[in-house]
């Protein structure tokens, strides 16, 4: 537990307690005088209690850069105590957000570390370790489609709808079955968001660079649903991805219509070869069912990518290695490696499988390494709330196919247009250093009953 003066650093210093995995008690007061900063720490565990504090000299005038230190300087001098108390190291450091990448980034667009030297200043400012600052500064080479425009945006569709739950997932999805009698209203009401934002898009002489419809899993609509909500998008755009992350979804016809609406861009997702684990999670698609629908998107022309997930429960690290060998073998445009993350909202939460998290840093290691060695790229990189290890998900390139969408997405770059329940929609002010944020309702019937008060603060976010 973690006591703070301001609520933003409880949350940061309990993050960063967590991914210790020790149960201790954390008080934390800082001062600022204008021209120093003390940070005092009282720390208490079972078999010890310590007090502690630090004070430094602050140059910095701008309130949000002389905020952010400050911040920094706090996690960073409770990761110091925590590591040499407990003998534990992270390979993140100190660092506790999702996106280690942008951190990196900023540094180098304003100036302060040069592009060579960002694995120097991870390791010694940041505690991270040298493997990940490596790989960080790999991604930041690989991310050549980054372009600070306020008048570019990406248009992301979110279809919240699986056809079963898997044991890991934590995402507001329902279940195909629970709500198949809601769904031609909520892709309705789908299209009359749409229909609104093209006439923000023409208003605001935005142009939308890609398009993403993600979810839940969008192929578990019908080929003649998907071709209703898809007749609502004509933006000529290159990068156009459909997710159908779950093998027994696909099928030709539903494969016809993405490909008449010219989307360029799918999901097969395996998480694993392994068809044990994948009775395990949920999952009750078969390995046939996977190369079956791998072979009709390469018939029909479609950049693919394929998911794996990094410790799920009761894989070794030989299973992950065949998993690894199977998709080299398939050869896919992207790669995405998860580590698996036990999330409150997850069955797996309460479930009672014991995960062990010997062989997670081993396996993400295995495909980091070996995917490097067959040609592969790492291109972005995201962490998230309790995953195994305090480790991250990578994604990998072949041949020049970046998803863009990712990119601009994840390093917060572009401003993203988010429709449908769940959605969240993104402004990114480049020249003002900003973001702001507007959220729909998260459940499909709040969204169908709402949809009339969506539309209109759609607008005015993007008045």
């Amino acid at each position: 537990m973690v006591r703070a003066m301001s609520e933003e650093y409880a949350n940061d210093l309990q993050n960063l307690v967590n991914l210790f995995g020790v149960d201790v008690e954390v008080e934390h007061r800082q001062e600022d005088d204008g021209f120093g900063v003390s940070d005092e720490f009282s720390i208490k565990a079972d078999n010890f209690e310590e007090t502690f504090s630090q004070s430094y000299n602050l140059d910095e005038k701008d309130p949000l850069k002389r905020k952010s230190v400050k911040k920094h300087r706090a996690k960073r001098a409770l990761y110091d105590k925590l590591s040499k108390r407990f003998g534990i190291t992270l390979p993140w450091g100190c660092l506790t957000g999702v996106r280690p990448t942008k951190l990196a980034r900023e540094l180098v667009e304003n100036g302060q570390v040069k592009e060579f030297l960002v694995p120097e200043v991870l390791e010694k400012d940041y505690c991270v370790s040298r493997d990940k600052a490596k790989l960080v500064s790999m991604i930041l080479k690989n991310q050549k489609c980054i372009i600070r425009n306020d008048k570019l945006v990406d248009l992301y569709i979110n279809i919240p709808v699986c056809p079963t739950r898997c044991l890991y997932c934590s995402f507001i999805s329902s279940e195909i079955g629970a709500v198949k009698g809601q769904i031609d209203n909520y892709l309705e009401c789908l299209v009359r968001e749409l229909e609104a934002v093209k006439q923000v898009i023409k208003d605001k002489t935005y142009m939308v660079r890609t398009i993403y419809i993600g979810g839940g899993t969008p192929s578990v609509l019908s080929a003649d649903q998907l071709d209703f909500l898809l007749s609502a998008l004509n933006f000529p755009v290159d990068e156009f991805t459909v997710e159908c992350g779950r093998p027994d979804t696909i099928t030709e016809d539903k494969l016809a219509v993405l490909k008449k609406h010219r989307v360029t861009r799918i999901s097969v997702n395996p998480q694993t070869f392994c068809e044990a684990t994948l009775k395990r999670i949920g999952r009750p698609h078969k390995n046939a069912q996977v190369l079956k629908a791998y072979q009709m998107a390469l018939e029909k022309g479609f950049v693919v990518n394929m998911d794996i997930i990094a410790g799920l429960p009761g894989e070794k690290f030989g299973i992950f290695k065949r998993t690894i060998a199977t998709l080299l073998d398939l050869y896919p445009e992207n790669i995405t490696v998860h580590t698996l993350s036990v999330k409150n909202g997850a069955l797996l939460k309460n479930s009672g499988t014991v995960l062990s998290e010997k062989d997670i840093a081993k396996m993400v290691d295995y495909a980091e390494k070996t995917l490097i060695e067959r040609g592969y790229k790492p291109y972005y990189l995201y962490r998230q709330k309790n995953q195994l290890g305090g480790l991250e998900n990578v994604g990998y390139f072949r041949d020049d196919h970046v998803c863009i969408f990712n990119i601009d997405s994840m390093e917060e770059t572009a401003s993203v247009i988010a429709c449908g329940a769940g959605a969240m929609s993104k402004r990114v002010f480049n020249m003002e250093n900003r973001i702001e944020r507007e959220a729909n309702p998260k459940f499909l019937a709040d969204y169908i009953a709402r949809i009339d008060e969506i539309i209109a603060k759609k607008k005015d976010f993007f008045a």
